[in-house]
């Protein structure tokens, strides 16, 4: 009895072994086989990684050949990286859509192992470019000055600022390929302002001029009266300069244009939320003027408004194609000023001619017709936004001068040239600036990236 319980017990022993060893290997298996997959898995998301930038790379490579050479076609597989392990190479082919666009589709590979003749995996991006004709001036401001911030770019087109200048995050003025020249006066003293207000400060009177914090740079020629610092200014940078004079805004016959008035109508009666309308040249429109949604209104000369004018929702101001090279005047009185937003659209007519949007409110007894306004009025003034567009709203070939006062730019695309007492540039990407006069330098910028399938 004792040598069948012991035997008993011996076999219990056995079958726990057969079941419990072959469910171990199993488990084993089972997680050696995951290990294997999540391993070629971020395997496979580091190749795709490397491609998709050497991809990027291509792409950029790209843009700034065609910046130098206009002529430039494509290259063949350029390797981009490569060690004993992995290779990664960029090839970009472009295709011409027509004078002002065209389209970059850069294909970045990853090989593994380095000598492998077949790539592990590859990424297609697209890249559509727009052309843009350079000129003098982009940028005019009188002593309020320049201030960037969040992305903002000014990429084409040089700039005079008679005032200073202040730059935060990431905010840029010109490339590499594209310097820009920058000059800057200097006239914001005294501070507290006086009569004398504006006029070119003294050596040590104030702090330096252009200021530049975080990843902020510039790429050109900097002349700046008492600029001492040229920390993150490139290409070449700042140049020893205390020459740089003050220059006048530029000027507007604004009594000739009133005095040339043969229509009037209401601010209603120009207004409207869909459809189309037309503004007779030399029309003034008396109090304030709305244009949403799809409302379409063609401009075929000068027109007055004495409240404030909003554009929004994708509405557009179309310059009339019988004005030819003729831009358009709209003037706009009323303390808001002109107000463009929500994909708001200035278009220019066939000639590639925009329109000229002057504000003139300041904060003086003569507004808005004051002729010249200096000292205190002036300090309280340059501060208030009388032009605004944000939100994709637009205006290529088109000039935006507040005369007394702030042009401030949010979220927006292609413009023509800013002026103004004091112009504020943020939470923007690129925008790309043209000029009043052209030199017929054609720069390209990119306006759309999207994957290749």
């Amino acid at each position: 009895m004792k040598f069948f319980t012991k035997f008993k017990q011996e076999g219990q022993i056995l079958v726990t072994l057969i079941i419990v060893v072959p469910s171990m290997i199993l488990i084993v298996a089972v997680y050696l086989n995951l290990s294997v997959s999540s391993y070629r898995s971020s395997r496979q998301d580091q190749f795709h990684t490397m491609a998709q930038l050497a991809a990027d790379s291509g792409a950029d490579y790209a843009i700034g050949q065609i910046n130098q050479n206009n002529n430039y076609a494509s290259t063949g597989e350029t390797t981009l990286h490569s060690d004993s392990q992995m290779r990664t190479t960029f090839a970009e082919t472009i295709i011409t859509n027509s004078s002002s666009s065209r389209t970059i589709t850069s294909t970045g590979k990853t090989y593994w192992p380095a000598s492998a003749a077949t790539p592990a995996t590859s990424v297609s991006v697209k890249v559509d470019l727009r052309a843009v004709e350079q000129g003098s001036y982009s940028i005019i401001s009188g002593a309020g000055g320049l201030i960037m911030s969040n992305s903002s770019k000014i990429l084409a087109g040089d700039i005079f600022i008679n005032g200073t200048i202040t730059m935060s995050n990431t905010s840029q003025i010109g490339l590499t390929s594209n310097p820009v020249n920058v000059n800057v006066a200097d006239a914001a003293c005294p501070l507290p302002p006086d009569a004398s207000y504006p006029r070119i400060c003294n050596a040590g009177e104030s702090v330096q001029p252009i200021i530049i914090n975080n990843n902020a740079k510039i790429y050109g020629t900097v002349k700046a009266n008492n600029q001492i610092d040229g920390n993150n200014m490139n290409n070449p940078g700042l140049v020893a300069s205390s020459g740089v004079t003050t220059q006048a805004l530029p000027s507007y016959d604004r009594a000739g244009q009133k005095a040339a008035v043969a229509t009037t109508i209401t601010g209603a009666s120009a207004s409207c939320s869909s459809g189309t309308k037309i503004w007779a040249a030399n029309t003034k429109i008396s109090g304030d003027v709305t244009i949403s949604n799809s409302c379409k209104v063609t401009v075929a000369g000068n027109v007055w408004i004495t409240g404030e004018l909003t554009v929004s929702n994708t509405a557009q101001m179309i310059v009339a194609d019988s004005l030819g090279a003729t831009r358009p005047n709209i003037m706009v009185d009323g303390e808001d000023g002109a107000s463009f937003k929500d994909s708001a659209n200035l278009v220019s007519n066939a000639s590639g001619t925009g329109f000229e949007i002057y504000t003139y409110w300041a904060n003086a007894a003569c507004s808005p017709d004051c002729t010249a306004l200096t000292g205190i009025n002036l300090y309280n003034s340059r501060g208030a936004v009388t032009i605004s567009l944000d939100n994709s709203s637009q205006g290529p070939q088109s000039i935006f001068y507040a005369y007394w006062s702030k042009v401030q730019v949010k979220n927006s695309g292609q413009l023509g040239a800013l002026v103004g007492q004091t112009i504020e540039l943020k939470n923007s990407g690129t925008i790309t600036f043209g000029s009043t006069t052209s030199t017929g330098n054609i720069f390209w910028v990119a306006n759309g990236y999207r994957r290749s399938f």
